[in-house]
């Protein structure tokens, strides 16, 4: 491999990684609540990417306010969805939420499906935000820069919001017991309802990037994504935000440098990620920087 196809790689490695990372932080924040994994935020990233194209190409929107209407709207439906499908179920048994988080999923693809169509939409990309740079032999677009600051912003905001403010020590007394945090006069429903507005922000604003990178959308587009993101999540331990940043990182490299170093083996590409999820399961179970926690049955 030459140097020029190594640093081409390494652009695209980060791009990828960043994507990974930022949609990884709303399945690990959710679950470091709930215990739950929300299937239904994959599908947020189609809702977001959606609204954001109709806001510019049917409603004639400034990108970024079409951009500003996808997130609110996204965050609203995923506090809705919390609301609807989750919360009547708060003390039922574990599978029972598990079983109506995949019967969500299922739901926002099918009426898409079924409102929408399922034949793929080329996504406008704002000139404002997507251009060609060239360094040396190496070409790529001003997204490999720009997804990997949005990225960093995001978790620096998230991190300062769960380690500095009042609803963050909330958010970690409730994920450490969720019955002691209730007696000692916090609003669980609140804190859950915050954490699903966070987690459902970052799915849209992941969506959006994810529409940009890769510009041709669809009703199912959040499913293979979604399943890489959350065993993003696993690999750097689920419920730790650093550890979703660190895993989408991985991921995105190895996912790159296997097609990279290995070009025969590109169409296995999608497996790789799944024997990664084994073999963490199998060794490290609580991920790079998770904790081995036995639940309580």
């Amino acid at each position: 491999m030459s140097l020029d196809v190594f640093l081409q790689n390494i652009a695209n490695s980060i791009t990828l990684g960043s994507l990974y990372a930022l949609i990884a932080i709303g399945y690990t924040m959710v679950y470091g609540i709930l215990r739950l994994i929300n299937f239904a935020h994959a599908d947020l990233l189609m809702v977001a990417a959606y609204i954001a194209f109709y806001g510019i190409l049917l409603f004639t929107l400034p990108w970024w306010l079409a951009f500003a209407i996808a997130i609110g709207l996204t965050t609203l439906l995923g506090i809705g969805i919390e609301r609807a499908a989750y919360r009547p179920l708060r003390n039922a048994p574990r599978i029972s939420v598990l079983i109506s988080a995949i019967g969500v999923s299922f739901l926002l693809e099918n009426l898409g499906i079924v409102a929408i169509g399922a034949r793929p939409k080329s996504f406008p990309r704002p000139e404002a935000l997507v251009w060609n740079l060239h360094f040396g032999n190496i070409s790529f677009l001003s997204l490999t820069i720009l997804i990997p600051v949005v990225t960093i912003i995001l978790l620096l905001l998230v991190t300062f919001m769960v380690k500095k403010t009042k609803i963050g020590m909330a958010m970690r007394a409730v994920s450490r017991d969720f019955e002691t945090s209730s007696l000692m006069a916090v609003n669980v429903d609140k804190v859950i309802t915050a954490t699903f507005a966070v987690g459902s922000s970052l799915a849209a604003v992941g969506g959006i990037m994810w529409s940009m990178q890769y510009p041709q959308i669809d009703p199912l587009m959040g499913v293979f994504p979604g399943i890489k993101c959350f065993i993003a999540a696993v690999m750097g331990g689920i419920g730790s935000i650093p550890g979703a940043m660190l895993g989408g990182f991985v991921l995105g490299f190895c996912e790159v440098f296997l097609v990279g170093l290995f070009p025969a083996a590109s169409g296995y590409r999608d497996a790789f990620a799944f024997v990664i999820l084994i073999l963490i399961l199998l060794f490290r179970p609580g991920g790079i920087l998770g904790e081995n926690v036995v639940e309580k049955v």
